[in-house]
């Protein structure tokens, strides 16, 4: 199994083994706003420790991390274009396979402009983008972010993530990667068993997106638990839980 989104840096050392016993043998850490990003220097330390003091933590566990970097819709500084001046060096480590995770919170303009500016270096570098949707006046936000996303950049190169019943039908057609994120106050396991009994589960993947918020690293392993209680096939539990993930990223 493969957690495609986690926020490493907020999980005890403890949590990585939890999933590595369970069955999850890789993840997807990715940038966020652990703290209040009042300075480049802040957004870049975060970084540094997702690509240094993470990976070395879950691979003790027997856990393998794979790096997503970038500048999320929560944690713009005010100097956000020293950021965007060192991404280019930081998506050159071969631990960093996605820029990500970006996107819109609220549709503000500045919002708007660093996801553009992001989407256009994924497009030039032909790089994997993680994106976000939020929890607060999610459709709303979907439909902007796509609406930016068909303008900047194929679809095929996107993971577009936090996809629930609410947004689902919007990205029906989608060509890119389409994360499930199962955790408490987001979607319980036989939500998204729902989900993907109704969609199918090809471009789908599962995800806890543990973080500082209420969480569970057994979100994955549990998922696939419900999914064979229902009678889902092997083959589609694997797609969903590895498989496609795993060739959406050239795993």
């Amino acid at each position: 199994m493969i957690d495609g989104h986690i926020h490493a840096d907020c999980r005890p050392y403890e949590d990585f083994k939890l999933m590595a016993v369970a069955g999850v043998e890789a993840a997807i850490t990715c940038a966020h706003d652990p703290m209040r990003m009042s300075t480049s220097a802040v957004v870049l330390d975060h970084i540094h420790r997702i690509l240094n003091n993470d990976f070395k933590r879950a691979a003790d566990n027997g856990l393998k991390l794979y790096g997503a970097v970038g500048i999320h819709p929560r944690s713009i500084s005010p100097d956000y274009q020293v950021v965007l001046h060192e991404l280019p060096s930081l998506l050159a480590d071969d631990k960093v396979i996605a820029i990500g995770e970006i996107g819109l919170e609220t549709t503000a303009e500045k919002e708007k402009d660093i996801f553009i500016k992001q989407l256009k270096l994924a497009d030039e570098l032909q790089m994997k983008v993680i994106v976000h949707t939020p929890r607060t006046n999610k459709r709303e936000v979907a439909r902007e972010s796509l609406s930016i996303l068909d303008d900047h950049i194929d679809q095929s190169l996107v993971q577009i993530d936090h996809v629930d019943k609410s947004i689902v039908d919007l990205v029906a057609d989608f060509k890119g990667l389409r994360g499930i994120t199962v955790q408490p106050q987001k979607m319980t396991p036989q939500e998204a068993v729902e989900l993907l009994d109704e969609y199918g589960t090809e471009r789908f993947m599962l995800d806890s997106d543990m973080s500082s918020s209420p969480s569970d690293p057994l979100s994955v392993p549990k998922t696939v638990h419900e999914l064979k209680l229902a009678g889902f096939k092997n083959k589609d539990i694997e797609d969903v839980s590895q498989g496609n993930v795993s060739l959406f990223y050239k795993l």
